[in-house]
């Protein structure tokens, strides 16, 4: 028999429901509100839920949208109202729940209900990628999420300006409502064809940095955006570049101008560093979700240490650091420890640029502070190191050796 979560606030109700599942054979979980119902979910993995729509803390429709952007909507949903309508239930179901009874709740309904739902198939493996809608706590990507949709509603084209730290790809994610197909440009190094815009038909193309674009990737750019009401697409690239360098690197003035037509500067988890703790709790969650590692919690501590990185890479950078903290573990508790092995400790303070330092100390600590940073940023590319900072690679590698910092060996990436 099936693992059920009954979720509802009114007490009566609870035990009403779980007398009539149990009496057919069936493991009952309770819980009052939405904080109850989300700590059973992800101890108990329930194989059906119960929902409520109306309840104290969080309504359901809002529980229900955040399992889905949480890609932890692996199991089948049955809401429930005393008070819906047509709209709610339509809602429901776009969301995901795969059914809407109405209260008082007939039994043969709820059992015809229950049934139906332990018949379906088990949902795919592969959890629908986080987006903003994950994050509720946090005011900054509420409201940042909230811009991109409505920027999504009047524009195909988007341009994320963005610097050290970029949110760009979780931002580029959450231009749609729903999930839909993904193809980040940046990865397509031959000439771009019909078809492949066509398996992306309604969804998100992305190019996560564009003054990388080879010539080809820049072409194939253009391609793809004079095509995008044809497949119902939306573009979404972020750059640190301003149009005037694109264009003194060759780029063509009209695709660069189409680009910059309409573009936002996204937080940087600078920005949000208070809300790192909710950020990297629901990226081990859709790790955990999508089996890429076994199930871990974070410490609190653990959480602090997190909020107190910094994290020039970003969003990528900290969803690594999460994984890896994940996957190292001996424990089901990820803790201070974990973080402090795994992540490289603070800059020692005789690293520090300070005033009152003789000119040659503090050029040499700056000189040491920018290439760490373009170290961990691009993840050792020596070339895209010695693009960035404008040296030869001769000079480069000279350079980091007389500053005491290891190069890296991915220079053929």
């Amino acid at each position: 028999m099936a693992n059920i979560l009954i979720v509802d606030d009114e007490v009566g109700i609870r035990e009403l429901l779980s007398e009539i599942l149990r009496d057919e054979g069936h493991d009952i979980i309770v819980a009052e509100n939405a904080a109850s119902a989300r700590a059973s979910r992800n101890a108990k993995r329930p194989d059906l839920v119960l929902l409520d729509i109306w309840m104290p803390d969080t309504d359901g429709i809002t529980l229900l949208k955040e399992w889905s952007a949480n890609g932890q909507l692996t199991m089948p949903v049955v809401m429930m109202s005393g008070h819906g309508t047509i709209d709610t239930a339509v809602e429901a179901t776009r969301i995901g729940a795969i059914d809407y009874l109405e209260k008082p709740i007939a039994l043969q309904k709820l059992l015809s209900a229950v049934k139906r739902g332990l018949q379906r198939p088990s949902a795919p493996g592969e959890p629908s990628p986080l987006t903003l809608a994950a994050f509720t706590r946090s005011v900054p990507l509420r409201d940042l999420r909230r811009r991109l949709q409505q920027i999504a509603e009047k524009s195909r084209v988007l341009l994320l300006r963005v610097g050290t730290g970029s949110l760009a790809e979780l931002a580029a994610r959450s231009v749609h409502a729903e999930s839909g197909p993904w193809l980040d440009v940046s990865l397509v190094t031959q000439p771009l064809d019909i078809k492949q815009l066509q398996a992306s038909h309604g969804g998100i193309l992305f190019v996560p940095e564009l003054a990388r674009l080879s010539r080809t990737q820049q072409k194939n750019l253009a391609f793809a955006l004079e095509r995008l009401d044809r497949f119902n697409q939306h573009l979404v690239a972020a750059t640190e570049s301003t149009a005037e360098n694109l264009l003194a690197d060759g780029w063509e003035e009209g695709l660069v101008a189409r680009l910059f037509e309409v573009s936002l500067a996204p937080p940087t988890i600078a920005d949000v560093q208070e809300d790192v703790p909710e950020l990297a709790t629901q990226l081990l969650l859709h790790l955990v979700e999508a089996g890429e590692v076994s199930r871990r919690r974070l410490s609190s501590a653990a959480l602090n240490a997190l909020r107190t990185q910094s994290w020039p890479g970003g969003f990528l950078e900290l969803r690594a650091a999460v994984k890896s903290l994940a996957l190292g573990t001996l424990e089901e508790e990820i803790s201070l420890a974990d973080v402090r092995r795994v992540l490289p400790p603070p800059v020692d303070s005789c690293y520090s640029v300070t005033l009152d330092q003789p000119l040659r100390d503090a050029r040499e600590a700056f000189e040491r502070l920018y290439f760490e940073h373009h170290l961990r940023l691009e993840g050792n590319n020596m070339t895209r190191i010695a693009e960035k900072c404008g040296l030869e690679r001769t000079h480069l590698y000279r350079k980091l050796k007389q500053l005491g910092l290891q190069a890296g060996r991915r220079s053929e990436e």
